[in-house]
């Protein structure tokens, strides 16, 4: 009877493992098919007059050169206003407030701004930044909607990074005479700093992928600007770029172009966030 359970269960062990093996082996094909057919129909789009060109009627040419600068300069404001923010109530949650309701009311807060979708942030921002305070769709207007997004991130990236400091080395400093703010700028922070900026890379990440709330903000403009003029006025990213060339022009393949970029961009964030994570533990 013992031998017979202990058949089946090896049976019911090997099936099981089977399955997973089988499920694991479908997700891997299909995540290597869409990055295989991305890269497929897009490189043999790519040249360099389209990355270093801008769209002209007169001239009958099409060139990405103004989205790839609307996108660095979104990542410029919005990574600038948002670092400042996100890291400093980072520090305060963790080592300043004393009222635990109002830090996980705080942490709520963050935790269910997370799971918003992105168009929702894109109808707000445009009515407060574009319509309330009277700004023109642009760069700032959309980098000020992507910091609402990406606040969360950084905010709780850097918590978390932050409560990983062994307490002894807070009561270390202190006990050495150290004051609370030099204690947290001299030993707690050059200690969370590999998780600080992991977070900012994975921020960086969801900038460059994020659509849906630009098209409102940021606008559909193809026209190249300088940084000044580009924050006031109509200026595309990648991805916008890319939903304009493929749905409004029917360009299929000036659209796989811009996604093979975006997956290179991808692989690019995410192997320096492995490079610098690896880099700053050591």
């Amino acid at each position: 009877m013992e031998r017979k359970l202990s058949a089946r269960r090896q049976v019911y062990d090997r099936g099981l493992r089977a399955l997973v093996w089988i499920c694991a082996g479908i997700t891997c094909a299909l995540l290597v098919f869409l990055i295989g057919y991305i890269f497929y129909r897009g490189v043999g789009n790519l040249s360099w007059t389209l990355l270093t060109s801008q769209t002209s009627y007169i001239q009958d040419t099409i060139g990405i050169l103004p989205n790839i600068l609307n996108t660095l300069y979104i990542i410029l404001v919005a990574m600038v206003i948002v670092l400042p923010l996100g890291v400093g109530a980072a520090i305060y949650l963790t080592e300043y407030a004393s009222n635990r309701r109002v830090v996980e009311l705080i942490e709520f807060a963050t935790e269910t701004l997370t799971g918003i979708p992105s168009i929702i942030f894109g109808l707000v921002g445009m009515l407060f930044f574009i319509q309330k305070l009277g700004l023109n769709p642009g760069i700032l207007a959309g980098g000020l909607t992507l910091v609402i997004m990406i606040l969360p991130t950084i905010v709780r990236t850097t918590q978390e990074s932050l409560k990983t400091v062994p307490q002894s080395y807070r009561e270390g400093a202190l006990g050495l005479g150290a004051g609370k703010w030099h204690m947290v700028r001299t030993v707690v922070l050059p200690n969370a700093v590999d998780g600080i900026v992991t977070g900012c890379i994975l921020a960086v990440g969801r900038i460059v992928g994020e659509s849906a709330a630009l098209l409102f903000t940021a606008g559909f403009g193809l026209v190249l600007n300088d940084f000044v003029t580009s924050l006031q006025s109509s200026s595309a990213t990648l991805t916008v770029a890319l939903y304009v060339y493929a749905n409004e022009r029917g360009e299929t393949g000036v659209a796989f172009a811009i996604a093979a970029i975006l997956m290179i961009l991808t692989f690019a964030i995410n192997l320096s966030a492995n490079l610098v994570g690896r880099k700053l533990k050591k």
